[in-house]
């Protein structure tokens, strides 16, 4: 770990000087709780220096706890999605990104009043009608995926199921055509991918897939423009903002298309591989789910609180604030670390213990305030589909290998994931498919 190189009066409190959350050698055994559980004894947020490896060269406060981190996501006033005091860009990352790649076009980075208009502009493509008829498609391809695996006995959970059914159904929503699927997948893997470079950093193989990604998505967009349908990229093309706020602009047009894949695919791919990961390691828990199916909504919520797929997002403050004791200053980035907040001892009755019939479980999984995820609803149906097939089939897991997981402080993700399989003997697996899922379509479907 590089030492801080930051030697003025701010810089002292940090407590923990030996650990550097922009170093992402930090993240690459899974999100570092014992360090945030330390941070967790301070009170209020606390002051990260700028380190060698910090983007810009500029220090940000880290909030780690519950209680602070609730007020500050439901401000969106004092606290910017956007941008703050006088920086030329901003966002959601700890590193500032210019506003001609996303700040202020992206839902993610975009504040009320056009924040609010957007959502209500393209939320018809995500209606509850619409992603419950995914359900039938979604459940048979997660059968047969099962089914797949349990005949070989093993295989990476990754690529075989849980990057499967996020790729499906986003996919189906938007009517991206069978034969894009992977190639976008991968676009998407590599533009996510820190393995050979460093926060702020781009390295010529994420540049390309970026590029590549962009490409595409212009020409997709496009396609909507021509010949429109009802799905959330035609809702962004063709629609209107209320509240006399116009057309979306060609870049915000693109950027939806850009957001809805990219988030739609890596967090629920991550919440799923996670959500096993726990219970091979917690196998009781699946014994317990497996004799209580009913409580698979809980066991939902708790693997989202236990994964926290997206473990923190940035805001910048717009004036002075007081949080906690502290003065966050205007213009100052303040970063919101979820995965900490729903390990709050604080908070939480015995947040270390992953317990799928934990019924009181206000997690921040999706964050909070008017910055929640869009796709939440759907996220659920794909990781409840998921957990019903391996459920019915599955009577246990083990690793077969190392758990890989990627280098990232912006996505707690598993990139490999060997698993051995053991067959629950009552629910003996039926190979046939039903009409409309082919066991070639599914397999046809991206992989990592």
């Amino acid at each position: 770990m590089r030492p801080f190189l930051d030697s003025s009066a701010s810089a002292k409190e940090w407590p923990l000087p030996a650990k550097d959350l922009t170093d992402l050698d930090l993240f690459t055994r899974g999100f570092p709780h014992a360090l945030f559980t330390e941070l967790r004894r301070y009170e209020g947020p606390l002051f990260h220096p700028a380190t060698a490896l910090t983007p810009g060269g500029e220090g940000f406060w880290v909030v780690s706890r519950y209680r602070d981190m609730v007020p500050i996501a439901r401000d969106h006033v004092a606290f910017s999605s956007e941008s703050g005091g006088d920086r030329e860009g901003g966002g959601t990352m700890i590193e500032d990104l210019p506003r001609a790649v996303g700040v202020g076009s992206v839902i993610n980075m975009m504040d009320d009043p056009r924040h609010r208009a957007l959502l209500r502009l393209v939320a018809p493509g995500l209606t509850h009608a619409k992603i419950a008829a995914l359900e039938p498609v979604l459940a048979e391809a997660a059968r047969v995926a099962v089914a797949d695996v349990l005949t070989r006995g093993h295989g990476d959970l990754v690529k075989d199921i849980a990057a499967e059914l996020p790729l499906l159904a986003i996919a189906s929503l938007l009517g991206i055509p069978a034969q894009d699927r992977h190639q976008i997948f991968a676009w998407i893997n590599a533009v996510l991918d820190y393995a050979d470079r460093q926060l702020g950093e781009t390295s010529q193989s994420s540049a390309q897939a970026m590029q590549q990604f962009m490409a595409y998505g212009q020409c997709f967009v496009e396609s909507r423009r021509q010949a429109p349908g009802e799905d959330v990229v035609s809702l962004a093309v063709t629609g209107e903002l209320r509240d006399g706020l116009g057309r979306l602009s060609p870049v915000e047009q693109l950027m939806v298309f850009n957001v809805v894949m990219v988030a739609g695919l890596e967090t629920t791919r991550n919440a799923i591989a996670g959500g096993v990961l726990a219970f091979i390691e917690c196998p009781e828990q699946w014994t317990r789910l497996r004799e209580e199916r009913t409580l698979i909504n809980p066991a939902l919520e708790e693997i989202l609180r236990w994964t926290s797929p997206t473990p923190y997002n940035r805001r910048t403050a717009t004036r002075d604030v007081e949080i906690g004791g502290r003065l966050i200053r205007r213009g100052e980035k303040v970063t919101l670390w979820w995965a900490s907040a729903n390990r709050d001892e604080g908070f939480f009755e015995r947040p270390f213990d992953f317990d799928v019939g934990r019924s009181i479980n206000p997690h921040l999984a999706f964050g909070s305030g008017g910055h929640g995820c869009l796709g939440a609803q759907l996220a659920r149906l794909e990781m409840r589909v998921v957990l019903n097939a391996l459920l019915d089939h599955v009577a246990g897991f083990d690793l077969a290998g190392d758990v890989e997981w990627v280098r990232s402080n912006k996505h707690t993700g598993i990139r490999r994931m060997p698993v051995r399989y053991t067959p629950a003997p009552s629910h003996p697996i039926q190979r046939n498919t039903a009409a409309g899922v082919s066991e070639g379509s599914f397999s046809s479907l991206g992989s990592t």
